[in-house]
């Protein structure tokens, strides 16, 4: 089968022009090419591959066909041209100069294919992706109102619990001032000042950005500012280094009761009949545990007042143990050294298991 042969019975469209009078006339096709086009070769040999244009040809498109063929070079490209009963497809066509043996530009030779499946292909594909941009960004838009929507719910909840905790602790302090001196007016204070540091939990809640995280050191530092402001500084000194850590919201009131109880039997009982004294409290976050460590050069644990009345040590072990920690009180001589170690991961208070010897509400999660 010679080559011409093997062109003319190829199932790719291919057409033949010459290159010499400017006119670029059509002196062979393949039976593809009649295919393709639907012309038959009588209507289509001597003519211009002009007759293939139409109205969505694109005509910028067709000068860069005119400046390769005037240049001499290969040219790929593909543009909208039409078939005889008018209908449109993307041409697909790689133009190549054919040279004689002076090396001279004789005709024009062009491969061409239907690409109109794939451009088809394409815009549906586009149709597609708009689309489903248009979706995720309703359903974000959906997402992003639901989620406000709870955040300002979750904000309201605090703000209402920190209220209602700050009118049960000022009626219980307002009842403490009412009864008279001993363990019942100490038991309404103390409980009071509980109350006070769940409240301030719940103002950080309320304000803060995220109301899914809590961060111990801004409740420390507000904590402890008001502590020390009623402390004698030149009779007790509090020093603390907390880190800036973000714990979750679940563990904001055990950590807060933890701290606050700590530091105020401290300060309050380490240092008997005006002794003076330093508190050591510290907190960093080590492999994804905080360790809390609280110190003091006071009197120690076996010198200090038993108060059967008090509860303050087994509230914070109870704490430690539904926070699934660890606690070791130790005496230092001078003083005492609590050493907190509590994981910071997937904890919560409505997995923890109770107490069984001490009794206390279950704060909300």
């Amino acid at each position: 089968m010679t080559l011409v042969s093997a062109f003319a019975e190829s199932p790719t469209p291919m057409v033949l022009t010459q290159a010499r009078g400017g006119d670029h006339a059509i002196v062979w096709v393949n039976a593809a090419f009649l295919a393709m086009t639907g012309y038959a070769r009588d209507e289509i040999v001597g003519r211009d591959c002009r007759m293939l244009q139409g109205p969505q040809t694109d005509p910028e498109t067709v000068a860069r066909i005119r400046a390769a063929l005037a240049a001499g070079r290969t040219f790929e490209t593909e543009l909208v041209n039409y078939r005889k009963d008018g209908s449109s497809f993307w041409n697909g066509m790689t133009l190549s100069p054919v040279r004689d043996g002076a090396g001279a530009i004789t005709h024009y030779y062009a491969a061409q294919a239907d690409m109109t499946g794939k451009h088809s292909l394409e815009v549906a594909m586009t149709h597609a992706n708009h689309d489903l941009e248009r979706r995720v960004a309703e359903q974000t838009a959906d997402l992003r109102a639901a989620l406000e929507q709870k955040t300002a719910l979750l904000h309201e909840v605090d703000h209402r619990v920190k209220n209602n905790l700050q009118v049960i602790s000022s009626l219980m302090l307002l009842k403490a001032r009412r009864t008279p001196e001993g363990e019942a007016r100490a038991a309404l204070n103390g409980m009071a000042e509980r109350i006070g540091a769940l409240s301030t939990v719940h103002r950080m809640l309320y304000s803060a950005g995220d109301v899914t995280r809590f961060n111990l050191q801004e409740f420390a530092d507000d904590f402890l500012g008001d502590l020390v402001a009623g402390l004698d500084g030149e009779r007790t000194a509090v020093n603390a280094a907390i880190d800036s850590m973000a714990v979750s919201a679940a563990m904001a009131a055990p950590l807060a009761l933890m701290l606050h109880e700590l530091a105020t039997n401290a300060v309050r009982h380490a240092f008997p009949d005006n002794r003076a004294g330093r508190v050591s409290i510290t907190a960093r976050r080590r492999d994804g545990a905080l360790h809390m460590l609280i110190e003091d050069d006071g009197v120690g644990l076996s010198a200090t007042v038993p108060n059967p009345a008090g509860f303050g040590r087994s509230l914070v072990e109870m704490v430690v143990r539904q926070l699934r920690g660890t606690i070791v009180w130790s005496e230092t001589a001078p003083g005492t050294r609590v050493e907190i170690n509590v994981p910071l991961d997937a904890i919560s208070l409505s997995e923890a298991v109770p107490d069984p010897d001490v009794e206390v509400p279950r704060w909300a999660t």
